[in-house]
């Protein structure tokens, strides 16, 4: 794969596999804070921050989604790159459709960010990356940090009452976070890179053993953590969403579906459907989902697992279809409610 190394573009410096074929996925390199606090470097301020995302990444989709939970969209601006990545890594094509220019620089190239925030950046590109405007810098590229600053940091800025990582269960949502990562939110990943039948393998017995707990634990509870949407929640339901249309097929996951589990499915489409009275169609979290790039994304950039870019046409699901899992105790915020 592609990176930059001491600042300069390379396309063969980057091996997603190790030497016994299993995925290994490559830390995230800035990692800075905004911090709502007098001597911080980085202050939460309504239109100091801009969001570098993909429609198509379950990652960036994260911080997509608590973006607008938390009505954060006036106060943090966003560009959206294009879903296909080829060797020029994340571009900006604003002739198509939901993908825009670059808002702050006018650059090309998701990499120029990089490098004018390290012009001796070694790293990979990737989104989220979460940029400062008065500093002219990137505060940070890690998805869960990103989800966690603007949940906890904006509260003067957001226009929602929404907590997503409440303080009597921040100790239950990192455990869950940390539970989930690897076997589930990476665990398609390494099934799908593996080049070796023993990683694959691994990953995808870790994948629907995690899987199962998690239908189980779901038979009981509204949400991950119990009876409140946490960015737990958020976490899962950005693999899940995706699960049916992509990973089941393209990254051979394929032991079952997620809408062919009694809770998962139906949890999966209430968290779909979360949204505020008021807004356009009702559903916030709804209107984060573009399956479109979504799908473009995964079957046209990974040539080594889909060598022709064949873009599979199914399945159409019916997230918007009645769930019952409003009968279990808990609901989400009460700005929440539509």
């Amino acid at each position: 794969m592609n990176m930059l190394v001491d600042g300069e573009w390379r396309t063969d410096a980057y091996q997603t596999t190790d030497e016994s074929g299993s995925f290994e996925r490559q830390e995230s390199t800035f990692r800075d804070w905004i911090r709502d606090e007098p001597d911080a470097r980085f202050q939460p301020e309504a239109g100091r921050y801009h969001l570098y995302v993909s429609y198509a990444c379950p990652w960036a989709h994260r911080t997509l989604i608590v973006r607008a939970l938390n009505g954060l969209e006036d106060a943090i601006s966003v560009s959206v790159v294009d879903p296909y990545r080829d060797d020029d890594g994340w571009q900006f094509t604003p002739e198509k459709d939901g993908c825009t220019s670059d808002h702050v620089h006018d650059a090309d190239f998701l990499r120029e960010l990089y490098v004018r925030a390290d012009p001796d950046a070694t790293c990979r590109v990737t989104v989220p990356v979460l940029w400062d405007t008065d500093e002219d810098t990137i505060v940070n590229n890690e998805s869960r940090e990103i989800m966690r600053m603007l949940d906890t940091e904006f509260d003067e800025q957001a226009t929602r009452d929404v907590d997503l990582y409440p303080d009597r269960y921040r100790e239950e949502v990192d455990r869950i976070l940390d539970e989930i990562y690897d076997p589930v939110n990476n665990g398609v990943y390494r099934a799908g890179f593996a080049t070796e039948q023993e990683p694959y393998d691994e990953a995808i017995e870790d994948l629907f053993d995690a899987l199962d707990h998690w239908d189980e634990v779901l038979a009981d509870q509204r949400y991950l953590a119990g009876d409140r949407l946490t960015a737990a929640d958020v976490a899962m339901f950005t693999t899940l969403v995706r699960f049916d249309n992509v990973y089941h097929t393209h990254f051979m996951c394929n032991v079952q579906f997620v809408r062919e589990y009694e809770n998962l499915w139906p949890y999966l489409r209430d968290l779909y459907q979360t949204g505020v009275a008021g807004t356009p169609n009702g559903q916030v979290v709804a209107d984060t989902v573009r399956m479109d790039h979504i799908k473009d994304h995964y079957y046209t950039t990974h040539p080594d697992v889909n060598p022709h870019r064949i873009v599979a046409r199914g399945p159409d699901l019916e997230f918007d279809a009645l769930h019952d899992r409003d009968e279990l105790p808990g609901a989400p915020p009460a700005d929440l409610e539509s």
